[in-house]
């Protein structure tokens, strides 16, 4: 019975921490936090998989490194990397139908802001 209790526990936090650093990393480009989330996954994945501890202590690491790294640029990198960001959320929504679903609310009539994958 111990043994069935630990495995049961043990396919949970694999299934929650999974399914939290998997939400975590599709939010990573939006404003938010994306990257608190993916931090919080792998930390309940490290509760029981060795692999997640050192995952995290990893991107922990390079996280902090970017940060710095990005503190340290010019502001033409710096704002590179913001409408790159952006750039990236734009498509994201165009993609998910966000922009063909303001579309079809305020009947805008624009068949361009419909998304490919949903004609």
């Amino acid at each position: 019975m111990n043994q069935l209790k630990r495995h049961s526990k043990k396919v949970l936090t694999a299934i929650v921490g999974g399914f939290v650093t998997l939400v975590g990393l599709i939010l990573v480009p939006y404003p938010g936090p994306g990257w608190l989330i993916v931090f919080g996954g792998l930390a309940i994945l490290a509760t029981e998989f060795e692999f997640a501890s050192r995952m995290l202590k990893y991107t922990k690491g390079k996280y902090d490194e970017w940060i710095d790294w990005l503190k340290r640029q010019n502001i033409f990198v710096k704002i590179s990397a913001l409408v790159l960001t952006g750039l990236v959320v734009a498509a994201s929504v165009y993609l998910l139908n966000g922009f063909g679903i303001i579309n079809a609310v305020l009947s805008l009539n624009q068949d361009w802001l419909v998304s490919p994958l949903f004609r």
